[in-house]
């Protein structure tokens, strides 16, 4: 799927979190997607981090943010999350992703110390998912990297970024392919290996 990939350059850093389960599962997760097409990220395994000094760092050198739907969290589509930081920014903008199941995710911000001090981060969600081979565990709920996607346009509608709309339309392509090969594979399983083109998004 790395031929689909269609990277977006950004300011801000992401940084994803897989869990174990994730990273050993598959490697066309959307947690990989994530990654490959943002220049500017990092990935990590694993589930607790307290004690990862390049995640400790970046933390430290960056105003952090974690994408987690909390009570207290920031949403994103609502507000801009560095109104209330003092201009102009002497660090630059990182934001977390979680790679995981929900119930694995509970056990990775519970383990993960250095993580409790982040600001939460969320955005009302007006899409349904395309991951059409994975059942969500409800209605709202989306892949990462498509949950990625509405943070990019989120950051990009207060000016955080400037990302042409165009970029936005060719982000979830490696994604949509995926999907579409084990649909597939799924239909006519004998042809699993023959090549194909992935939708226009």
């Amino acid at each position: 799927m790395c031929e689909y990939i269609r990277p977006i350059t950004t300011q801000t850093k992401f940084i994803v979190l897989m869990h174990p389960k994730e990273f050993k599962k598959t490697k066309n997760g959307t947690g990989h997607f994530t990654h490959l097409s943002l220049p500017n990220s990092e990935l990590f395994m694993g589930i607790d981090f307290s004690d990862n000094a390049r995640i400790n760092e970046i933390i430290g050198t960056h105003e952090s943010f974690i994408l987690y739907p909390s009570k207290h969290a920031i949403n994103l589509s609502h507000k801009n999350p560095l109104a209330e930081k003092t201009l102009p920014l002497k660090k630059p903008m990182a934001i977390f992703l979680i790679d995981s199941t929900w119930a694995c995710s509970l056990k990775m911000m519970r383990e993960s110390k250095n993580l409790h001090a982040l600001a939460h981060i969320s955005f009302d969600s007006t899409k349904r998912s395309e991951f059409k081979i994975k059942e969500q565990p409800l209605e709202y709920c989306l892949s990462t990297i498509e949950s990625t996607l509405t943070v990019l346009e989120l950051l990009t509608h207060w000016k955080i970024e400037t990302i042409e709309p165009t970029k936005f339309e060719a982000f979830l392509t490696p994604f949509h392919a995926m999907v579409d090969y084990q649909l597939t594979c799924i239909q006519n399983p004998l042809h699993h290996a023959v090549r194909f083109k992935p939708r226009k998004s």
